[in-house]
């Protein structure tokens, strides 16, 4: 079954941006962040030449602007870039910018670089930026970029988006952007492609340039980045060659080649097959191409984050002691032997949500290492007693306590970490029962798996359960108050219904950070109250990889949100070129 994932406005954070397993300790059993393999480099000189063939799916516009298809994505990259980039530790670096400066009021006065030039020979210049930020303001609410921008504005702030932003032109190479607030995200709301003022505007910039800039069909992509647009056979291939006035220097091989396959099943067999040069691994198994003399594996975190959710409105989790019934629960559970029985050593452990690999996470990210005896000390501070000796614990009035577990069992994996989470509680001594079906149906249709999603976000809304095993595809922007403010109980994202004051003012503060220093000072705070209450028990993000041809060399450094990064510092060595010519 070709398995989609439900967009509920309950599981789904927009993401437009939107690795495994380590010893396990008998004590304090935690994990480093996953470190990407960037040294595919071995007795071969980098030299100039050869071709790519990378995979799309099935899409519907070459224009990256109004692009919701996440290949293209990726592929676009190639082609356009931004004001600024996010580095592999999901911090700000420039790209189109040269250099910046953060006002007091919220106002960024940015540098552009003085070298760049379009891809059809014109200059870049602030005309540019500013023509493009004002066709995504004209677009409507859906366009892609609108939305990121309000994803990264995050909940705090409810203006009008074309509001947000306004440009003021100094230079040629110099403007100000100007946010009618002052929010930390700020820089990273910039980030998104550039488009040529010149290829749209006849005689004046209105609106009907603006439609132009923002149509899907029959789109040229001009860009500045490191290839060039050739052509484009509809829903077979695209085609591009090196840009030799890239302003970084021209990259190594000389054409690309997306070729249109219609989804990621199709495309992992294409590279099996060789059609393609390099993929992303489906599933979890990926170690089968080991054994293939052609295939080198890139391993690296994704942004699927896997976590325990408790209901506030239960008064057992919701009353000044309920964090150590958290916390025994945090130590209780063998997150390690999950990642390595179910997903055979490829997630990474962390006790917070935010990526392992961030700029932002803090010393505290994992603390909480399996441990029976400090599990135990947490619920004897309850004042908990195994009274009857039959294995479990009753409150400290003696009541008898049961909790259910609540999640998607029709995704095998999660069905298996939950089995896992149910054995592990049981043995602490906390009776769980399941609140799931324990077996997939033989005859499983994707129907089936909705109205489990439905009945799941039903329950849920409700308030109908007492922990849930569920997942975020999380952003590499924190903004973590849809998960954990006040606000947004009713709203619905704060699924948890938590309410915590002190919470709510760590989220206000880093959300209103001035500066990179005053919000990674900002976020350590606010994941101290995350790792001290617990809101969530944080399992893990699950890790992917980027399966590729041994030719292909240099500092390959993939990352979830650009698994192309680097890709003018790639090479093929000239012994390997002749390989790809039949593969178009």
């Amino acid at each position: 079954m070709k398995c989609k994932k439900i967009l509920t406005k309950l599981l789904i954070i927009v993401v437009f941006f939107i690795l495994v397993g380590c010893d396990k300790e008998e004590a304090n059993n935690t994990s480093e962040a996953f470190e990407t393999n960037t040294t595919n480099v071995e007795e071969h000189e980098a030299g100039y030449g050869g071709q790519l063939v990378l995979p799309l799916t099935t899409l519907s516009t070459l224009n990256p602007l109004v692009n919701e298809n996440i290949s293209y994505y990726y592929f676009s990259k190639l082609v356009f870039e931004s004001l600024f980039e996010l580095d592999r530790e999901f911090n700000i670096e420039n790209q189109l910018a040269k250099d910046y400066l953060v006002k007091d009021d919220g106002t960024i006065s940015i540098e552009l670089k003085d070298n760049v030039f379009w891809h059809d020979g014109e200059k870049f210049t602030a005309e540019d930026v500013a023509f493009t930020i004002n066709a995504i303001k004209y677009g409507d609410e859906n366009i892609t970029y609108k939305k990121m921008w309000d994803s990264t504005i995050g909940k705090f702030y409810s203006s009008n988006i074309n509001r947000i932003i306004d440009v003021n032109i100094i230079d040629e190479y110099n403007l100000d952007i100007k946010f009618d607030t002052y929010f930390s995200n700020s820089l990273e709301a910039l980030i998104f492609p550039i488009v040529p003022k010149h290829r749209f505007v006849i005689d004046k910039e209105d609106k009907n340039s603006y439609i132009r800039a923002l149509s899907m069909d029959d789109y040229t992509p001009i860009g500045t980045g490191p290839y060039k647009f050739v052509n484009y056979n509809k829903y077979k291939e695209i085609h591009l060659e090196y840009y030799q006035n890239y302003m970084e220097g021209r990259p190594y091989i000389d054409r690309v080649y997306g070729k249109v396959l219609e989804d990621d099943e199709l495309a992992l067999t294409a590279f099996e097959v060789g059609q393609i040069d390099l993929t992303t691994a489906l599933g979890i198994d990926w170690e089968k191409f080991d054994q293939n003399n052609r295939v080198s594996i890139v391993e690296f975190v994704s942004q699927n984050y896997d976590f325990i959710g408790f209901n506030f409105s239960n008064p057992i989790f919701n009353n000044e002691k309920g964090h150590r019934l958290r916390k025994a629960m945090a130590y209780g559970i063998d997150r390690q032997s999950i990642i390595v029985k179910v997903f055979l050593g490829h997630a990474t452990q962390i006790d917070l949500p935010i990526h392992p690999n961030s700029w932002l996470i803090s010393s505290e990210a994992n603390i909480y290492g399996y441990n029976l005896s400090k599990a135990r000390e947490e619920l004897n501070k309850l004042g908990w007693k195994d009274i009857n000796g039959d294995g479990y614990y009753e409150d400290e009035n003696g009541n008898k306590v049961t909790l259910r577990l609540t999640t998607n069992s029709y995704n095998p994996l999660r069905l298996k970490v939950a089995d896992m989470i149910y054995e592990d509680l049981n043995k602490l001594g906390i009776r769980i029962i399941k609140d799931y079906p324990e077996n997939i149906p033989d005859n499983l249709t994707e129907e089936m798996v909705e109205n489990q999603w439905e009945k799941i976000n039903s329950k849920i809304l409700k308030g109908d359960y007492d922990i849930v095993l569920l997942g975020w595809r999380l952003s590499a922007i924190p903004e973590l108050s849809f998960a954990f403010h006040s606000s947004q109980i009713k709203s619905g994202t704060n699924i948890i219904r938590y309410n915590n004051e002190a919470m709510d003012k760590a989220l206000l503060e880093a959300y209103m950070a001035n500066g990179r220093d005053a919000k990674l000072k900002k976020y350590e705070k606010l994941q101290s109250i995350i790792t001290q209450d617990l809101p969530y028990v944080s399992l893990f993000f699950r890790n992917n990889a980027l399966l590729m041809d041994k030719k292909i060399k240099g500092d390959v450094d993939p990352t979830f949100y650009n698994i192309y990064r680097n890709i003018e510092k790639w090479y093929i060595p000239k012994e390997f070129q002749e390989e790809v010519v039949d593969k178009k």
